[in-house]
């Protein structure tokens, strides 16, 4: 039997999110990076099989993972070492950047809540959906700040970009597009985090125009989407 007191311990709690996410790490360079398998998913997945057979609560298991919280800000704002290496890029690219990245931070936010809403979800469902095309610290606050909630909005950023990361390659054949620009700033916009990462396995400047594209969306969706919901209750 572990002592209870282990298990609801920090260190315990930082130590299996590490350790599940290494486990899949593994798991997703094995299988030639297949997308349903990367490590945030898979590694959520296990810790989410081992909570309650190790009899961890949620909330203490949540606290002590407060140091990874934490640096998924810094880690954000560190994408914009490769932004400025591409800046000769990115300024000759400006107007069709920042209308690409309103038209699709609107569409991503807009259309997961319309569908929610013809299906029959609830408020705090619809709340939660609809930052789920920003990263999941942005997508966290976001959601709680208008009334969603937080650990359903990280998990729609999840399942999002997962499925991102699945149909981007297939419609990028089918529209014949070759362009890592086009590819980083897709997959930017729509799979956020874990695009990104995908992104710079693909190519570097692909990487920096999906930082630029998630760096944009967040920021937009921050502060639009609260402004939409209190102009609509």
């Amino acid at each position: 039997m572990i002592d209870q007191n282990l298990l609801n311990s920090p260190l315990l709690a930082l130590t299996l999110s590490l350790a599940a996410f290494q486990l899949g790490n593994v798991l997703y360079r094995r299988l030639n990076e297949f997308p349903l398998l990367h490590p945030t998913v898979t590694g959520a997945a296990l810790v989410a099989v081992l909570l309650p057979r190790l009899n961890i609560d949620y909330q203490v298991y949540v606290e002590g993972n407060q140091l990874l919280m934490f640096w998924l800000g810094p880690a954000t704002v560190a994408l914009a070492v490769p932004l400025y290496q591409q800046l000769h890029l990115i300024r000759n690219m400006a107007v069709p950047i920042l209308l690409t990245c309103i038209f699709g931070a609107i569409f991503a936010a807009g259309s997961a809540v319309v569908i929610a809403y013809s299906l029959g979800a609830s408020e705090a469902t619809m709340l939660s959906l609809a930052p789920k095309s920003v990263t999941t610290p942005i997508a966290m606050d976001l959601a709680s700040e208008i009334g969603g909630l937080a650990s359903l909005a990280a998990g729609c950023v999840a399942l999002t970009a997962v499925a991102a990361m699945c149909l981007a390659p297939l419609v990028f054949r089918l529209l014949k597009i070759e362009d890592p620009q086009i590819w980083g700033f897709c997959l930017g916009i729509t799979a956020h985090g874990m695009g990104t990462a995908r992104a710079f396995e693909m190519n570097p400047t692909a990487g920096a125009f999906s930082s630029l594209a998630m760096c944009l969306t967040g920021a937009f969706s921050a502060a639009l989407i609260p402004i939409v919901v209190s102009l609509l209750q």
